[in-house]
């Protein structure tokens, strides 16, 4: 049994650190600053480029996993994720640290990510890959969830170091064990096309950033002094992005036409299956990325809990996602990918619903805990079901690229949904907590300073924060008390507004998941894999 299951074992471990990391450093981020003497804005622009490092390269790394062989690419990949995750233990500045987790550990992880998807088909077969995609894909689920925990635990009490040192000893495990990984053949001579990879990667980084930047300066109204033509420079970025995407295609059917192999084979994106998949998968992974951006603020600016109690209400959607993965595994047995992950998304969308209507100033209801439990549910079944409908839907030989474009479409997904609700959130917060100042009966002159105050926008503070914040700007008491009360009920209202944009997100995913396979999986032969 140990052999039968120990390469998803060892790969499933590397998946938990690829996920692990962001999350516990959005927790870590104000000691972090403390520590190195950073700012805000510094950490803000390392986990931004984190996300872009891995966005822009991840086909890159894909190809070179079918150059070098995918077991080879997941060893390299693994000593450059522990050089960089040593390296940002070690920081003594921002710029180490920016080198150390924003660079290295990303430039390891685009090699990482393709290497575990293709490694897993290659290892298992019928139910098995089924039921070994549901490991990885609750391996991520419980580092999302539990990362905020572990994260807040460690920084309270220790020191954010020591999570980045662990990472290292992970690693460690998962290339004294990686030849319990079957390789995947002989590596292919592939000639990769530079011109390829500057045009993807400047595309991908284009889109990525311009999406994150949305919650700074605007979707298209600008709401900083940083315009173009009077707008947001948001969808200038994401058109040259764009333009930039269309170019690395038309780029693929020239090298075709030369007699070349093309950097990615495009074919596969017209494959039903996998455009259904990789699509799910996208909007699965911004659902996720948004519910973990609404989450923290609301618990811990709205609640003022601080980390490690943020992680433990977190905790239901980890244990439920773990559940469901199993069951959704189970489920495959009987019941088709598509009718599971329909299943699924359906759970998803009422979770979001519930999660809107238990949001309270105080929260002392099982509500919130119950529509945490059930989100988590719906991404473990989503999880048991999409990853193997991707990679099955394409031959061996183009395991890596699906790899890597399933890769590109997690990261695109995680932008995209803390883009939409963090933009959201704040012109809500700004333009709610504004509108509840002038139809107060605060002094006029009161709404014309807190007017002039808020000119660059209403900043995301704790609601117990703001009546201090108030005094010190000159406001009496009573003054400083109201306006308490109405940034908390603009915040709450905020809040809501961004769950019913969750719900929609959800609700869309319905429409990728009607090409997703109607049969069921079929048995898999009783064989272990081997380790070559």
């Amino acid at each position: 049994m140990a052999g039968r299951w120990g390469a998803v074992t060892v790969l499933g471990a590397a998946q938990f650190v690829m996920v692990l990391d962001s999350t516990v450093m959005n927790v870590s981020i104000s000691q972090v600053v403390a520590d190195l003497d950073s700012t805000i804005a510094a950490m803000q622009s390392a986990i931004t480029f984190y996300t872009l490092t891995m966005a822009a390269f991840m086909l890159l790394g894909a190809k070179l996993g079918e150059r070098w062989g995918r077991r080879r690419a997941l060893v390299i990949g693994s000593i450059v994720y522990s050089i960089g995750s040593a390296t940002t233990a070690l920081s003594v500045n921002a710029t180490m640290l920016f080198i150390g987790w924003s660079i290295v550990e990303g430039l390891g992880a685009v090699l990482v990510i393709p290497a575990i998807a293709g490694l897993v088909a290659d290892n298992y077969s019928g139910h098995a890959r089924v039921t070994a995609f549901s490991i990885i894909g609750a391996s991520s689920g419980v580092a999302v969830a539990v990362g905020p925990l572990v994260g807040g635990f460690v920084t309270t009490y220790a020191s954010w170091r020591y999570v980045f040192a662990a990472e290292v000893v992970i690693m460690a495990v998962v290339l004294i064990f990686n030849k319990v990984v079957r390789r995947s053949g002989d590596p292919l001579p592939t000639r990769i096309d530079v011109l390829s990879v500057i045009l993807s990667a400047l595309a991908l980084i284009l889109i990525v950033y311009g999406l994150l930047q949305t919650k700074v300066w605007g979707w298209i109204l600008p709401t900083s002094d940083t315009q173009i033509l009077g707008l947001s420079p948001v969808p200038f970025i994401i058109a040259v992005g764009g333009v930039l995407l269309w170019l690395f295609l038309r780029r693929q059917g020239v090298l075709r036409r030369n007699g070349r192999a093309p950097f990615l084979n495009t074919d596969i994106l017209t494959v039903r299956h996998l455009r259904a998949g990789v699509g799910s998968i996208g909007l699965q992974y911004a659902v996720t990325a948004g519910l973990f951006f609404i989450v923290p603020v609301y618990l811990q600016f709205t609640l003022g809990l601080n980390a490690v109690s943020t992680g433990i209400r977190v905790f239901p959607l980890s244990i439920a996602l773990v559940l469901f993965s199993i069951i959704g595994t189970a489920l495959a047995r009987r019941l088709s990918p598509k009718r599971i992950a329909r299943i699924g998304q359906l759970l998803l969308v009422f979770a979001s619903l519930v999660l809107l209507f238990s949001i309270d100033p105080e929260l002392k209801n099982g509500v919130f805990a119950t529509g945490m439990f059930l989100a988590g549910a719906a991404l473990g079944l989503l999880a048991s079901q999409l990853g193997n409908v991707t990679m099955s839907a394409v031959d061996r030989s183009e395991l890596s690229e699906a790899g890597g474009v399933q890769g590109v479409f997690q990261n695109l997904g995680s932008s995209l949904g803390t883009a939409i609700l963090g933009s959201i959130m704040i012109a809500a917060l700004g333009s709610l907590f504004l509108g509840g100042v002038a139809a107060s009966d605060l002094p006029n002159d009161v709404q014309t300073q807190i007017s002039r105050s808020t000119e660059s926008g209403v900043p995301i503070v704790a609601v117990s924060e703001v009546p201090t914040i108030a005094h010190d700007a000159g406001l009496s008491d009573q003054q400083a008390q109201q306006l308490g009360d109405l940034y908390q009920q603009a915040q709450l209202q905020a809040l809501r507004l961004s769950f019913a944009v969750l719900t929609l997100i959800s609700l869309s995913a319905l429409a990728f998941s009607r090409n997703l396979p109607d049969t069921v999986a079929a048995a898999e032969k009783e064989e272990a894999p081997v380790s070559g």
